[in-house]
């Protein structure tokens, strides 16, 4: 008793936590390989009963109903079968985009994202103070850095991202563009979020940390000069402004014109001068000369 057995073979030793989790999940390769053919697949054209195009991560949204049904871009890729819906106090374990997150998107998220995905909370922003967000609970909830809004309602405001916008900005920061590309095709103006933001995205992308993240979107903002909101209607303003139901081009050319017309009225008028002038000499001359013959 208290002897080993002979022939008896010791307990494996595992080497902790890190080498189960790296056994768990996709390879990068693989969620790489499966994102193009998902894009490929996107793009073909959209045939009744057709399979609906799997994406490799999921993607989840707690809706509020705070927003308008017919322009939530959100409910939208429910419909298209592209994002499922959760409920409150029901957890997702992959990244979720919360105003009351405390830490911000960044580059190291890759894995967190390839691995559990990208949840949204489709709410109002004029009614934060309302939405209950201890009841949507995570792991990982992150913030998003300085972007501009490109969606109907919210066109040129900073940080009013609607909830696809959200999505395609955290793909484009941790590396995942063709997801994001794949998403916003969904929407008429959804290119034109990337084309607003492409430079600070592209900088987001290749911060190392979040402290360098954070040096980026301030030395964005202090580079970009902050136009002046500036009411085209205020007759006491000072400012003349274009005409709102032209573009600035064609009144550019009609001012071009109006100088060229100017031109040559200016033009006519110094050519008539000339000839009153040359004309009024000629007379002159001819009274000198028939004043000389009568004296003589």
């Amino acid at each position: 008793m208290g002897r080993k057995k002979a022939g008896k073979c010791e307990r494996p030793v595992h080497r902790g936590k890190d080498t189960r989790h790296k056994m768990k999940g996709k390879t990068m390769e693989t969620f790489t390989e499966e994102m193009h053919d998902a894009l490929r697949a996107s793009m073909e054209p959209e045939l009744e009963g057709a399979a609906v195009v799997k994406l490799p991560c999921p993607l989840a949204m707690w809706d509020l109903g705070h927003c308008d049904p017919k322009r939530c871009t959100g409910r939208k890729l429910v419909r298209k079968g592209l994002v499922h819906g959760l409920r409150l106090n029901q957890r997702f374990n992959g990244l979720i985009l919360s105003p009351a997150g405390s830490r911000y998107v960044t580059p190291a998220d890759r894995e967190i994202v390839a691995q559990a995905g990208v949840a949204v909370i489709d709410c109002s922003w004029a009614r934060l103070e309302d939405t209950p967000f201890s009841k949507m609970v995570g792991a990982h909830p992150r913030l998003l850095p300085y972007l501009v809004a490109a969606n109907p309602v919210n066109y040129g405001k900073p940080h009013r991202l609607s909830c696809v916008e959200a999505f395609a900005a955290t793909f484009c920061i941790v590396g995942f563009q063709d997801l994001a590309v794949l998403l916003l095709r969904k929407f008429k103006w959804g290119m034109g979020f990337l084309e607003l933001n492409r430079i600070v995205l592209e900088r987001y992308a290749a911060s190392l940390s979040e402290e360098d993240l954070l040096a980026v979107e301030k030395d964005y903002l202090s580079s970009t000069p902050q136009e002046e909101e500036l009411d085209p209607f205020d007759v006491d303003s000072g400012r003349t402004c274009m005409n709102l139901n032209r573009p600035l081009r064609e009144e550019e050319d009609e001012d071009e014109d109006d100088d060229d017309d100017d031109d040559e009225e200016d033009s006519e008028e110094a050519e008539t001068s000339e000839k009153e002038a040359a004309a009024t000499t000629s007379c002159k001359e001819s009274e000198d000369t028939i004043s000389a013959e009568n004296v003589g």
